[in-house]
């Protein structure tokens, strides 16, 4: 290993650690505030906080009732972060997404000039309830906020709050009133998330404890700049060539017109995930290992995100839904077949040279 990548091994060593174990203790401690409103889904809270501490935004799908909106709101409470919900309905305009400029009268001199006024995306978490309830046009409102981090009004550009979270909500396109989220927005979502029914247990206590008039003070666990701190420890934290090779072979598989493609996926697959699935997969794993209390990443953290990462980046063809098969059958198979390792994953020579 290089002298630069040593050095990062060293930080995460030296300094880091103690922000390593502070993370430790904040994702224990943001979980059992959770729990204290939301029963179950686990698995759904995990992958929200990797999605958080990796930068990205998180894109839950389940039917109504599910708690998703409630998931969200709670989340926010418990991060101390500045919080709003947007409704998202047919006749919601992109203007009541991100502000709109309005003509302002000086009373002591008498002229006018525009005023941006700013709408709630301006905030550190925002929560787009049912995203695909409105159409393409307003939920294009939110491509240049979510990749850059600003929006543009009148040719000024108006940079938004640091952390910032899209954190949207969306029923089964199946479903009566709904409009398919573009292929574009979509992959500005790192994770998309299946939220699904209680177990028996689960909904027992559901059924047991929201019927009564029963009070919980959930505690706030990270401030913002906790959050900002424990983002660039992620950052951090080293990979092996091997594991970035084994998530490079595992999306480039997923491309009909690579070489790596096998025949299953060509014959189901329309197209696959881009550079970001790779991005998404590595930033993913470190942030998982980072909250599991290790300071490196493993292709064990990325086999366990690799189904929110990329479901929503492989689009299947008429063959495949005709079969009944979905782009989690085929991620599954990929990562079932897929070796994690092979006798050329070394670092490529270019980036060799970049770390000195």
């Amino acid at each position: 290993m290089n002298d630069k990548l040593s050095a990062t091994q060293a930080n995460l060593a030296g300094d880091d650690l103690a922000a390593l174990e502070r993370l430790k203790e904040a994702h224990a401690s943001v979980l059992s505030e959770l729990s204290k409103v939301i029963v179950g889904q686990h698995e759904v809270i995990e992958q929200i906080m990797i999605a958080i501490f990796a930068r990205g935004h998180c894109l839950l799908e389940g039917v109504p009732g599910l708690a998703k909106t409630l998931m969200v709101s709670t989340l926010a409470r418990t991060l101390n972060l500045d919080f709003n919900r947007i409704q998202f309905t047919p006749d919601l305009m992109p203007s009541d997404i991100v502000g709109t400029e309005v003509i302002q009268e000086d009373k002591t001199s008498g002229t006018r000039e525009f005023k941006f006024l700013k709408g709630p995306i301006f905030s550190n978490i925002i929560l787009a309830d049912e995203i695909n309830r409105t159409p393409p046009k307003t939920q294009a409102a939110l491509l240049e906020a979510m990749q850059e981090k600003q929006v543009t009004i009148g040719g000024q550009r108006n940079e938004l709050p640091s952390p910032f979270f899209v954190l949207a909500t969306q029923n089964p396109i199946e479903q009566e009133g709904t409009y398919t989220l573009p292929e574009a927005q979509q992959d500005r979502f790192m994770f998309k998330v299946f939220v699904k029914y209680p177990n028996y247990d689960e909904e027992y206590l559901i059924a047991a404890t929201t019927t009564t008039d029963l009070d919980t003070d959930v505690k706030q666990i990270l401030s913002g700049e906790d959050i900002l701190r424990l983002q660039q420890l992620v950052r951090k934290v080293p990979v092996a060539p091997h594991v970035i090779h084994f998530a490079l072979r595992l999306v480039r598989a997923t491309r009909i017109l690579e070489d790596e493609c096998p025949e299953f996926v060509k014959e189901a697959i329309s197209w696959g995930a881009g550079p970001r699935g790779v991005q998404n997969l590595l930033l993913g794993a470190k942030a998982r290992a980072v909250l599991n209390g290790r300071t490196f990443a493993s292709t064990d953290d990325v086999r366990a995100i690799a189904l929110p990462v990329l479901r929503h980046r492989v689009v299947t063809n008429f063959n495949a839904e005709s079969s009944g098969i979905s782009s989690d059958d085929i991620i599954q198979r990929l990562l079932e077949e897929l070796p994690e390792r092979h006798d050329g994953d070394q670092m490529v020579p270019e980036v060799q040279k970049a770390f000195g």
